[in-house]
């Protein structure tokens, strides 16, 4: 009986490593081709008979600083981080400041706002993107910087659900006891709360860091053809037009390996705080 328990147990263990292996290699494998693809020397789109490149040279990525006559990554990469940083900024900010609000605070009508909050919440943001344009036209924001800060922050604070779960989490006395010693509910939220909830911090800063940075809809709809004011994502998919792809397609593999080493360097310096920042919030709703 225990033998045929282990054996069974054996093959199911089997089979799920086989799968995550297959599963993996799926996921890996566009990877390892593009950033192959990104140090290819041979000036040649489409290959047909081989994946490997049998040169290998950094000129993708220098012409991609270089080369700016018509594609200009420098400004782009730019503009895409002052967004990134300023919205980043602004969402911490105000997702924490609504979670802790919802958490600790008791008012007339918060379980109707926080229902309101989760209600739309479940939209994505792109099915509001015309009425976006136009009202951002009407202000004479439109493709510029500015109005895709506002665009990327407006709505932060609707993302407070798993902000609000840690909250919940720290015990009430400590409130209490500062209160008594005579604090108010801004110091205790800036000088006890936020010291003590640094995972949670740093979830939310990487959530509102990568939604701007990689996101495409709403910057095209909002930029235009303004191309001095791209995003990298825009300026990537500029480079795949069909009259620049075959000139642009190995700088482009270039630049969507950059684009990643900002996202991927904070996600390894930090997820240990992220993976507690999200248990943590999913303890208590």
């Amino acid at each position: 009986m225990i033998k045929s328990y282990k054996l069974r147990r054996n093959i199911s263990n089997a089979i799920i490593y086989v799968l995550l292996t297959v599963l993996c290699i799926i996921w890996i494998l566009p990877l390892v081709w593009l950033i192959m693809t990104s140090f290819r020397g041979e000036d040649v789109v489409y290959l047909n008979n081989y994946i490997i490149p049998h040169e290998w040279t950094f000129d993708n990525y220098i012409k991609l600083f270089t080369d700016t006559t018509v594609v200009n990554y420098p400004r782009w990469f730019l503009n895409t981080f002052i967004v990134a940083c300023f919205a980043c900024v602004i969402s911490t900010i105000s997702v924490l400041m609504v979670s802790y609000t919802f958490s600790r605070l008791r008012f007339k009508s918060r379980k109707k706002f926080i229902n309101i909050g989760f209600i739309l919440g479940m939209f994505p943001g792109f099915l509001t993107m015309v009425a976006i344009y136009y009202v951002l036209k009407a202000m004479n924001l439109t493709q510029n910087l500015i109005a895709l800060i506002i665009v990327y922050s407006a709505g932060a604070g609707l993302n407070f659900a798993i902000s609000k779960g840690f909250f919940d989490t720290i015990p009430r006395a400590l409130d209490e006891a500062a209160t008594i010693d005579g604090a108010t509910k801004n110091q205790i939220f800036w000088r006890i709360i936020l010291p003590m909830s640094k995972p949670i911090v740093v979830y939310t800063v990487l959530t509102s860091f990568t939604g701007p940075w990689a996101d495409f809809i709403l910057a095209k709809i909002i930029m235009g053809d303004a191309r001095d004011n791209y995003t990298i994502a825009l300026g990537l998919w500029q480079m795949l037009q069909k009259e620049y792809i075959n000139d642009y397609f190995l700088m482009f593999c270039a630049g969507a390996v950059l684009v990643a080493v900002p996202i991927t360097a904070l996600f390894l310096k930090m997820q240990k705080y992220y993976v507690e920042g999200v248990t943590g919030g999913a303890v208590k709703g």
